[in-house]
């Protein structure tokens, strides 16, 4: 057993994960500036690669301002099938290592491995192991592994060697570890808690460690409480298998801003066609809807609903993210139209009465759809009303998927 152990956390992250798909798909690519993301100055970079870091570029940057700090930089466009391919490669590889596997996202997650020494060797030899199993499941992708005795100090190590690194922290190491950090590293202190924190006069994790308890709470409320225990290195949050936030969803920002419902029901139009036909083909049925707008000043607005019934049939779908309009402060200059499905439950699950009654039929309808689409490809089927206008059942743009195929 690993003196002072008691348990053994991992957290692999990879590296520039998207960017570097490409750029092991093509060879090309590798050693140059690239961001992934949307042609159209209006989108965001989903990931640049380290290159690209060296300017300054970082994911979620408006693709307007990377191109502005770097004019002759690659735009790659995501291919989301090809990155939710190597993502499973990469849980499966982990989930060789324990049955206790906790996915973020595609291309990050937790695993326990408390009680593995006897297998695996010691905490550095583990963190060894799961980086050279990702490298073999993927065909050559780095991910750069930190390992404590918490969740929190895990994920934090995991970041201080990147890229291709390992970090290992002992728990008898970790409070002095964390101490000279910012208070940005602090696991939910965001852009807005940062400047908080540094009023106040904490701008080191060492300093809110050392804060009197009483004070903390009453200039930062429960979160100064939350960010203290971070701080001493506690962290009790169990690996989980599942996540709790699984989701299928679709966003797309726009090249023109919208203003109209009427504009903004085709773009949720097109998400829930696709969102639908997503749930059918893995599998599932939700029983959430939520839609999200971004608007010209970059606010996001959000809304959303629980359903009584499970379902994926689209129709059904975008007649509940369209109700949901009703909720928005109308005639907002609108840059994004998104929708996510929630709440996800296997299909085969036991069901309840029919809230919608034209279920079968909507559904039958949209299955044919799917094999006509995966028989003749992409741009076979149109809806009239698009016939017009850009084109929609089998137009596919970025599918945010956040669920555990494995579970």
């Amino acid at each position: 057993m690993t003196t002072g152990w008691q348990r053994i956390i991992a957290h692999a992250d990879m590296d520039a994960f998207y960017a570097s798909v490409e750029q092991l798909d093509n060879p090309d690519l590798c050693g140059q500036a690239m961001v992934i993301g949307p042609q159209s100055k209006r989108g965001v970079v989903l990931t640049a690669s380290y290159e690209a870091r060296q300017f300054g570029i970082k994911s979620a940057m408006p693709m307007a301002e990377a191109l502005r700090r770097c004019p002759d930089i690659l735009v790659v466009p995501p291919r989301f099938e090809r990155y939710q391919e190597q993502s499973a490669a990469i849980m499966a590889a982990f989930n060789d290592f324990s049955p206790q596997v906790e996915a973020l996202s595609l291309d990050e997650a937790f695993v326990d491995m408390s009680g593995a020494e006897g297998i695996f060797g010691a905490p550095e030899q583990m963190a060894e192991q799961i980086k050279s199993a990702v490298y073999t499941a993927t065909g050559g992708l780095t991910a750069s592994v930190g390992v404590s005795a918490t969740k929190y100090v895990a994920k934090v190590a995991s970041d201080f060697n990147k890229p291709d690194g390992i970090c290992v922290v002992p728990p008898e190491d970790a409070v002095a570890w964390l101490d000279p950090m910012p208070v940005s590293r602090l696991w939910g202190a965001g852009p807005k808690t940062v400047p908080r924190l540094q009023r106040i006069g904490l701008y080191t994790i060492g300093d809110v460690r050392r804060a009197d308890s009483q004070w903390l709470e009453q200039n930062m409320g429960r979160s100064g409480m939350h960010f203290q225990t971070l701080a001493n290195a506690r962290d009790p949050r169990p690996v989980a298998r599942r996540r709790s936030a699984r989701s299928i969803g679709s966003d797309r920002t726009l090249n023109e801003n919208v203003s109209s419902k009427e504009a903004i029901e085709l773009h949720l139009r097109r998400s829930a066609d696709r969102i639908g036909r997503r749930l059918r083909n893995k599998g599932y049925r939700c029983r959430g809807v939520r839609v999200r707008l971004k608007t010209a000043d970059f606010k996001l607005l959000t809304r959303q609903v629980q359903l009584p019934e499970p379902t994926d049939v689209a129709d059904q779908l975008y007649a509940v993210a369209t109700g949901l309009l009703s909720r928005f402060q109308p005639n907002q200059s609108i840059r994004l139209v998104g929708m996510a499905a929630f709440d996800l439950s296997r299909e085969n699950d036991p069901q309840q009465f029919d809230l919608f009654g034209e279920k079968d039929k909507s559904q039958a309808l949209e299955v044919t759809v799917d094999r006509v689409i995966e028989k003749y490809g992409n741009g076979m089927v149109v809806r009239a009303g698009d016939l017009q206008r850009s084109r929609t059942v089998a137009d596919y743009t970025p599918n945010l998927d956040f669920i555990d195929d494995s579970v």
